[in-house]
């Protein structure tokens, strides 16, 4: 788990202990954790007219000034949760757009993160693909930033063919992917190259766990995606020496753990049966 999400769960678990909280969209992407919050009397609404109490936390994922101002407006206390990378993000967009060039964010557009950055720009533009490149229209100026969990290597390919589509403008890229994106996804490549299987722990709808997916099905034919052990299925490792374990920013500690667990005990079987103790790795690889 990075430490943007840790330190918003740990927030909220502090502030649930002295009163009334109400968290404005998903805090984390991860029903286990979200799940763990409820049981502490957090609420989780999606509207700020939803909100009852008299606090309210912003996600880690951030949120516009519009959308603050919202919130503010209700008389409401506002306590934001905001991962630092997120906060780099928007102090990037608000200087190329101080600076003339026109907002271009990779990311996926209905993310509540590429909202929060977008919803106080007057004009701008997302793209995820080569298609939404060909879409975007002529200006002088281009100024490119990146939802933070978004592939580099994507985000490179998509300021490149930016270029190539508009070889007259002006193309600036500030690369506001954050680190441990950075490290899960580089761990993510080398381990699925070196193993037979991969399982990707993280919730379903977390879209770093889902890029890891995607990024791990490239070098590696056999990837499963589970929330916690309980999705893990004998069958996808019999026959099996190498099997590789990657989680999503999201992730707690205890499912990774849960996971590697059921695993050794799946091999501690699988040996007694068929295999050479030395012959099963479990490769755990987890960005700090």
């Amino acid at each position: 788990m990075c430490f943007g999400v840790r330190d918003a769960i740990e927030l909220a678990r502090q502030q649930a202990a002295l009163g009334p909280l109400t968290v404005l969209g998903d805090l984390v992407h991860n029903e286990t954790v979200l799940e763990d919050l409820r049981a502490q009397g957090v609420k989780i609404v999606q509207q700020a007219a939803a909100v009852e109490t008299q606090t309210v936390m912003i996600t880690a994922h951030g949120a516009s000034e519009r959308a603050l101002g919202r919130v503010r407006g209700r008389g409401l206390r506002v306590m934001e949760a905001t991962c630092l990378l997120v906060h780099v993000a928007h102090r990037a967009v608000a200087k190329l757009v101080r600076e003339g060039y026109h907002p271009v964010i990779v990311g996926k557009r209905e993310h509540v993160e590429v909202r929060g950055l977008t919803e106080d720009l007057a004009d701008f533009d997302v793209v995820l693909t080569e298609a939404d490149v060909f879409e975007l229209r002529e200006r002088a100026r281009f100024g490119v930033a990146a939802q933070t969990t978004q592939p580099i290597e994507r985000v490179r390919e998509l300021v490149t063919a930016i270029r190539r589509r508009f070889p007259r403008s002006e193309v600036r890229f500030i690369d506001t992917v954050c680190r441990p994106t950075k490290q899960r996804q580089a761990a993510a490549i080398e381990l699925s190259q070196q193993v037979e299987v991969v399982v990707v722990i993280g919730g379903a709808h977390s879209s770093n766990t889902r890029e890891l997916v995607q990024t791990c099905s490239r070098h590696c034919a056999r990837v499963h995606h589970v929330q916690m052990a309980l999705d893990l299925r004998d069958e996808w490792f019999e026959g099996v020496e190498t099997v590789g374990i990657t989680a999503g920013t999201s992730t707690p500690d205890q499912c990774i753990d849960e996971v590697g667990r059921w695993l050794n005990r799946f091999a501690a079987r699988q040996h007694f049966a068929h295999l050479v103790p030395a012959a099963v790795e479990l490769q755990h690889q987890q960005a700090a």
